[in-house]
């Protein structure tokens, strides 16, 4: 009986997403055919998963390549953003002078950033790529993270501080717990923002091996199908991204799944 119960509750939350994607596809494949509309406009579904299939294989290696670049700088994103949230929730001066720096970080716009470390590096080289993530992830865990380790129960503290707690095992026993919840929040968010912020800089030069230098290449060839294969492998990417984030947070706080099953 759970295990029915349990396939029942994840049908009701796959189910509804699944049947609204295949609506939106059905709706966008016969509107392309009954308005005659052509394929440089707007593709229909079935010719984005044929130009899919007929270019696998250039495909993969294009999301093997943006994949790496979106993860390394989605690792190295969160690994400054939680050090840095670590110092700042110890030390009041450090924290005031980095929420400026890290919020001025954050309005950079990719086509600056882009162009600027690519002159600093070789142009064959993934590392401007993977600063240009490293910096576009680091905001929201940062931000995040810092608001977990900073807006803990004054009471708690305060009980801790009786016992004689010092500032290390408060950080261990309480803050760090409660920002764990924090930090797999950024961590939905930032996995998103790692493959798109991985594209979007390979439109501003370095080695056309990525899944957005391969979409600039094949609209300039009016091949627009492909480019939308090219699109539609981005997505799975992202997604993929975020579903693993998710995967970590069940496995890092399996309550919080339990809470929302008796929910």
């Amino acid at each position: 009986m759970m295990a029915k119960a349990r396939l029942r509750s994840r049908m009701a939350q796959i189910g509804p997403p699944i049947v609204v994607a295949a609506v939106l596809i059905g709706l966008w494949e016969a509107f392309v055919k009954a308005r005659d509309i052509q394929p440089f406009l707007l593709p229909a579904p079935s010719l984005i998963w044929d130009q899919f299939w007929a270019f696998d294989d250039k495909i993969w290696e294009a999301t093997k390549v943006s994949g790496t670049n979106a993860l390394v700088g989605l690792v190295f994103g969160t690994a400054a953003g939680v050090l840095g949230a670590l110092v700042a929730s110890r030390f009041r001066l450090f924290r005031d002078m980095a929420l400026p720096v890290a919020a001025a970080l954050n309005t950079m716009p990719i086509i600056a950033l882009a162009p600027m470390f690519n002159n600093m590096f070789s142009s064959t080289s993934p590392v401007p790529r993977r600063l240009v993530v490293t910096i576009v992830v680091f905001f929201p865990v940062f931000l995040n993270i810092l608001k977990g380790l900073t807006q803990v129960d004054a009471t708690h503290v305060e009980l801790m501080r009786s016992y004689a707690s010092s500032d290390s095992h408060v950080l261990r026993k309480l803050r760090l717990p409660n920002a764990l919840p924090f930090l797999f929040t950024s961590l939905k968010i930032a996995a998103s923002l790692a493959v798109i912020a991985a594209v979007v800089a390979e439109y501003f030069g370095g080695a056309q091996n990525g899944l957005g230098s391969r979409i600039t290449s094949a609209v300039s060839n009016s091949a627009n199908g492909r480019a939308w294969a090219y699109v539609v492998a981005a997505c799975a990417l992202g997604l993929t991204f975020y579903l693993i984030s998710l995967v970590l947070e069940r496995l890092a706080m399996p309550w919080q799944a339990k809470r929302r099953g008796a929910t």
